[in-house]
Parts: structure tokens; sequence; C-alpha cells
């Protein structure tokens, strides 16, 4: 007898959350760790709320240096953003004090290992701020580390794409040397795992984006001719990135 879990693809996965769902829900993936999707994700919703846009955030789970300031941890920064405690942006028991993916943190601090399934039926999105109102307009879902880095036991970026199903997606990467191909290979992973996604869904951001230098400049050119995807710089096009998620599609700039 071991611990019996739903697999990924089980239909109970498929109720995402508790709530009312956003009237966009973006996924905001990465070409890996430290490309900036908390600072990125952080300032989207800061720019929507500064429209009057209702906009919140939320993570699964966060995995962190154990001397880390509290305040710096992704649930914080993004907290800090919509005017919400950490502790409602991700729940606390998903919090691991541990340098790694977050289901190899909780084997290494011998805390229990958990499915995407359980994962997902503990997101939660703020109902309406008062009677006969919407919820959330634009609702961010930002994962760890690489599309494909584990979220849970069973299931990585893709897996949790295709049970949230979102509106939109945002893959966020270097602006630098190796931006194509990490663009690229994030973006078909997504586009396979979410084959519902339409057309002006996708946008790469290549982050801290300087258009002094050459190979940004020639990067951005490259994704958006050859490798036909839409693309914006961060933090150039932050306001038109905001009018675009609450628009619910992209386009090329």
């Amino acid at each position: 007898m071991g611990d019996e879990r739903p697999p990924a693809g089980d239909q109970d996965a498929r109720r995402p959350s508790a709530g009312t769902r956003p009237d966009q829900l973006v996924l905001v993936a990465g070409a890996g760790t430290g490309v900036g999707k908390t600072w990125l994700t952080a300032q989207l919703v800061g720019v929507l709320a500064r429209r009057g846009v209702r906009a919140v955030a939320r993570k699964l789970a966060q995995s962190f240096a154990p001397e880390d300031e509290p305040a710096g941890r992704d649930a914080a920064v993004l907290g800090a953003a919509s005017g919400e405690p950490a502790e409602v942006v991700c729940p606390p028991h998903r919090w691991y004090p541990a340098v790694m993916a977050p289901p190899m943190a909780a084997a290494a601090l011998r805390r229990a290992p958990f499915a995407v399934a359980d994962l997902l039926s503990e997101l939660r999105w703020p109902g309406p701020a008062a009677p006969g109102t919407g919820g959330v307009t634009v609702g961010f879902l930002e994962t760890a580390g690489g599309v494909r880095s584990p979220q849970a036991d069973d299931g990585d970026v893709g897996t949790v794409a295709g049970l949230v199903e979102p509106d939109l997606v945002v893959v966020v990467v270097g602006a630098g040397l190796g931006a194509i191909n990490d663009a690229v290979l994030a973006s078909d992973a997504l586009r396979g795992a979410v084959p519902t996604l339409a057309v002006g869904s996708l946008v790469v951001v290549l982050n801290r984006f300087d258009p002094d230098v050459a190979v940004h400049r020639a990067n951005r050119r490259w994704l958006e001719d050859r490798a036909g995807l839409l693309v914006a710089a961060a933090p150039a096009d932050l306001g038109a990135l905001a009018t675009s998620l609450r628009a619910g599609s992209f386009s090329r700039a």
C-alpha cells in the first residue's frame, strides 16, 4: 500500500482553483531560475493596479535559501504588488527553505511529497470585491524555475499549464546569448501542453533588454521574423504588455 494520489491527468485536477476564475488567467513561465519572472509579474500587477484594474498573483509553491530576507521571497514580492499577504499568494505549507525545485526541496527537508493535483486544489482566487461585481480581472500564476522544472512529484510547468488551461502565457527569458534557444524551446513546450491556446495568446518577454546592445536587438528580430513569435522587451514594454493582458491578446509591437 502506497501513497495513493490522482494522476496529473485526473479530471479532478481540472478544477484548478476555488473562487472566481480571473477574466484573464495568465501563466508566467520562464527559461529557468533567475530570469526575472517574479520581478516582471510584480511590475505588471502594479501597472494594472495603477490603472484601476484588479490584478493579483499566485504561486503554487516557493523554495528559497533559508537566509533570504522574508520580504524578498517570491510570495512577499508578489503580495506587495497587489496588497495581499504572502500567505495568501502562496500557502505557507508550500514554503520550502531549500534552494531546489519545490518537490526536491520537500524531499530534502523530509516533508510530504505532493502531486500537481494537490497544488491546484489549494489555488485560491479572490471573489467579488463587492456584491454584484466580478472577481479578479487579471490573475497571474507564476511557476517555479524553467518550463521543464518539476513543480510537483508528478509534473512540470507543462503539466500545470495543461491542467489550468490559461488564457494567456508569458514566457520570460534573458535578452542575451541563448535567448533564441530558450524562447523557442519554452514556447514550443507550452504550446504543446496547451493545444487550445489561441493565436496571439503567448508572448516572449526579453527581460533586461537593452536597445543599445546589438545581440539583444538581433535576438528580438530573429525571434519575431524567423521564429514567428510575439516578443516584448522589459522594462520598456511593460505598459504595452499590461494593455495586452487586460485586452486578452498580444500583438506585434
